[in-house]
C-alpha cells in the first residue's frame, strides 16, 4: 500500500491519537489537527496551511457540551469549516467517526450535534464515509467522573455493546486508507454490558472507590433503555472484549 498524507481533526484527544498511532504504524504521513497544536476548526485558522496535499481528512473530534444548542452550534460550526476547507485542498475523502443508534435517541444534547455533523457531512462537497461504534470501553469511567461528588457517583443502568478504543482508531484508519464507503455499518465490541457494572469494574481494577448510585438522568434518560443503543443486526465486530480492556486498566 502507497503512503498517504492524511490529516486527523481532534488528534490529541483519545480516538484521535490511537488514530494517528495507527495510521503513522501503517507508513502514512499524518497531520495532527487540533486547537492545542494550532489549528482552531471553529475559526479556521490554520486549517487550509495543515490540510495542504491531504488526501483524506479522518474527524474524531469530540464536544462536552451538554446545552442541545451548544452542541448542535459547535458540531455544525467546525465540520462546516472542516468540509470548506477539505473542498478548496482538494481532499478526496472524509471519515467521520459517529455514534451507532444515532437515529433511535431523542433528548440527548450530544447526539442532536452529532445529527448536525452526519447531515453536514452527507450533504457536503467532500466525498465521505460516516463511521458509526458505540459506547468505548472506558465510558463508564468517563461518566463516573462526570457525575462523582464526595466519593459517591450516578451512572445510568445502560445496555450496550462496548469497543476498545484502539480498535476504534484500526477501523477508522483503515477506512482512511480506502475509497469513500458511504455509510458504514455499526462498529461495535463483541458482548453486551451493563454500564453500572463496567463502572464498578473499571474502579476496581484502578483501585478507585467510589460508591455508584444506578439512576436516570438528565444526560442519559429512559429513552435509552433496553436494547436502544445496542448494534444492529450485520454490525461489524472488533475483536477485543471489555475484560481484556479491563486487564490492561491494572
Amino acid at each position: 500500500m502507497r503512503s498517504m498524507r492524511i490529516a486527523v481533526a481532534g488528534a490529541t484527544g483519545n480516538i484521535g491519537a490511537l488514530t494517528v498511532a495507527a495510521l503513522e504504524q501503517a507508513g502514512h504521513h499524518v497531520v495532527r489537527i487540533s486547537r492545542s497544536l494550532g489549528v482552531d476548526l471553529t475559526t479556521g485558522d490554520g486549517l487550509d496551511a495543515a490540510l495542504t496535499g491531504v488526501e483524506a481528512v479522518v474527524d474524531a473530534t469530540n464536544s462536552t457540551a451538554t446545552d442541545r444548542d451548544e452542541a448542535v452550534t459547535y458540531f455544525g460550526t467546525t465540520t462546516r469549516t472542516l468540509l470548506a476547507a477539505e473542498e478548496r485542498a482538494g481532499v478526496r475523502h472524509h471519515v467521520l467517526l459517529s455514534i451507532a443508534a444515532l437515529d433511535r435517541v431523542e433528548g440527548n444534547a450530544h447526539y442532536a450535534g452529532k445529527r448536525e455533523q452526519e447531515r453536514l457531512v452527507t450533504e457536503g462537497p467532500v466525498p465521505w464515509t460516516i463511521v458509526p461504534a458505540t459506547q468505548f470501553h472506558d465510558f463508564a469511567a468517563m461518566v463516573t467522573s462526570w457525575t462523582e461528588r464526595d466519593g459517591t457517583a450516578t451512572v445510568a443502568p445502560l445496555l450496550i455493546q462496548p469497543i476498545a478504543p484502539a480498535d476504534v482508531a484500526d477501523v477508522l484508519a483503515e477506512i482512511a486508507t480506502g475509497a469513500p464507503q458511504g455509510r458504514y455499518r455499526e462498529v461495535a465490541g463483541p458482548e453486551p454490558q451493563d454500564l453500572v457494572d463496567m463502572a464498578r469494574r473499571t474502579n476496581d481494577a484502578r483501585g478507585r472507590t467510589v460508591k455508584l448510585v444506578p439512576t436516570w438522568s438528565a444526560l442519559f434518560g429512559p429513552a435509552m433503555a433496553g436494547e436502544v443503543l445496542l448494534p444492529r443486526a450485520g454490525a461489524r465486530i472488533a475483536p477485543t472484549t471489555f475484560d481484556e480492556w479491563l486487564a490492561q486498566q491494572r
